[in-house]
C-alpha cells in the first residue's frame, strides 16, 4: 500500500503540492488524475523517494522508498519511457537493470514476451517508435515482478491493440493482490481501466473516490425524453418539484423525476415513447467539472468549466481548501524525471 500523509513539496516560493494525504490499496487501479501543472509527477517522484518532501511523508509498505528492503523486487515504476541509452537493444537495457538489482537474466526474456518485444529484443533502442519505447518502460517496470507498479502515462503513444493490452494488465496484475497506481490524461481510457481516483489541482487534494462517485456528483441527474405528444407529457409532469425543458421538439429534458416515474407516467396516459434515457456524465466531463477552477495553464478566452464543488474534497472528509497558496507547478524546473528500475 502506499500511503501519503500531509505531503508538501515547495520550491523555493512555489508550491507543489500541498498537504497531500491519500492512500493507494492494493488489489484495485487507482487512477491519479489532475490537470496540467497539478503536481502528479512531483507527487510521484516523492512516492519513489526521486525529491524530498518539504513537509509529511510518503511510505510504500510502511516504509519510504530509500528505506525499502530491497525495492526493486518490490516496486517497479516508469516515470519516463525515453530515459534509456538509444545506443543499447532492449534486452541490453533491461539486463543491465537486472543485473543491477540481483534479478535473473532469464526474468528479461520474460518480460520482453509480456510486453511483445521478442521479435526486436536485440534491435537498438533509438530506431524505437514511440509506442515500442513505451512498451520497453513498461517492461522495465515489470522485471523485478513487484507488488507494487506506479506509472505515469503508460498508453502514450499506444495504438489501440496496445491500450487494450495494457488495461487487461494492470487489472490482472490488481486482481493479484497488487498495488497498480496510474496517471493518465486520457479520460476515456481511465474509465475501462481504474476502480478508485486520486484526483489533485493546484497541489491539493480534490478527490479520494470510486470512479462511479466521482462520475455521480458531475451528474445532472436529468432524463432525456422523446415522444411525439411532448407537449401532453410536459404538462403530465409538471409539479413543484420537477424542472422540464425542452430545446428540440419532440425532446424533453426532465430534472426531478426518475426514469422510472417518467415512463411509468407516459404508460398510463397511452403516450408513445421514442426514446427515455437517465443522463449520466462522463468521466472526462466529471473531471472538467470538477477541477476546472485548478487549471493553471489555460488559453486566451477559455473559461472555466468548475463549479463551486471543487474547491471542496469529494469522497473525504478533509477539505481540500487552504489559507496557504499554492502554486501547482509539477516539477521542479531544476530536475527532470528519470526511470526508476523494478
Amino acid at each position: 500500500m502506499i500511503e501519503a500523509v500531509g505531503l508538501t513539496k515547495r520550491y523555493g516560493d512555489k508550491t507543489a503540492v500541498y498537504n497531500l494525504s491519500f492512500q493507494v490499496r492494493p488489489g484495485a487501479v487507482t487512477g491519479f488524475l489532475g490537470p496540467n501543472g497539478s503536481g502528479k509527477s512531483t507527487t510521484m517522484r516523492m512516492i519513489l523517494g526521486l525529491d524530498n518532501p518539504t513537509a509529511g511523508q510518503v511510505t510504500i509498505g510502511g516504509y519510504p522508498y530509500p528505506k525499502l528492503p530491497n525495492a526493486p523486487r518490490q516496486v517497479g515504476a516508469l516515470l519516463d519511457a525515453k530515459a534509456v541509452h538509444g545506443g543499447r537493444s532492449a534486452r541490453s537495457h533491461l539486463l543491465c537493470l537486472a543485473q543491477l538489482s540481483g534479478i535473473p537474466a532469464r526474468r528479461v526474456d520474460e518480460v520482453l514476451g509480456v510486453v511483445g518485444l521478442q521479435e526486436v529484443a536485440k534491435k537498438r533502442s533509438k530506431g524505437f517508435s514511440l509506442g515500442m519505447g513505451q512498451r520497453l518502460g513498461i517492461a522495465s517496470a515489470l522485471l523485478g515482478d513487484p507488488d507494487t507498479l506506479i506509472l505515469d502515462e503508460p498508453v502514450n503513444g499506444l495504438d489501440p491493440e496496445g491500450i487494450l493490452w495494457i488495461r487487461n494488465l494492470l487489472k490482472d496484475l490488481a486482481s493479484e493482490g497488487r498495488t497498480v497506481f496510474v496517471s493518465s490524461h486520457l479520460m476515456s481510457e481511465m474509465a475501462l481501466t481504474a476502480e478508485h481516483l486520486i484526483v489533485i489541482g493546484q497541489g491539493k487534494l480534490i478527490a479520494d473516490t470510486s470512479v462511479a462517485e466521482f462520475i455521480s456528483r458531475a451528474s445532472t441527474g436529468s432524463v432525456k425524453v422523446r415522444t411525439p405528444d411532448a407537449a401532453k407529457l410536459r404538462e403530465l409532469l409538471a409539479g413543484p418539484d420537477v424542472t422540464v425543458s425542452s430545446s428540440v421538439e419532440g425532446t424533453l429534458q426532465v430534472q426531478g423525476l426518475t426514469s422510472d416515474r417518467i415512463g411509468t407516467i407516459a404508460a398510463e396516459n397511452r403516450i408513445t415513447l421514442f426514446e427515455l434515457a437517465p443522463h449520466e456524465a462522463s468521466l472526462e466531463e466529471a473531471f472538467m467539472e470538477l477541477t476546472g477552477d485548478a487549471v493553471e495553464y489555460r488559453a486566451p478566452g477559455q473559461k472555466s468549466a468548475g463549479s463551486a464543488e471543487s474547491a471542496e474534497t469529494v469522497g473525504s472528509t478533509k477539505p481540500a481548501g487552504s489559507t496557504k497558496p499554492a502554486g501547482g507547478a509539477s516539477d521542479d524546473p531544476t530536475t527532470t524525471d528519470v526511470e526508476v528500475n523494478a
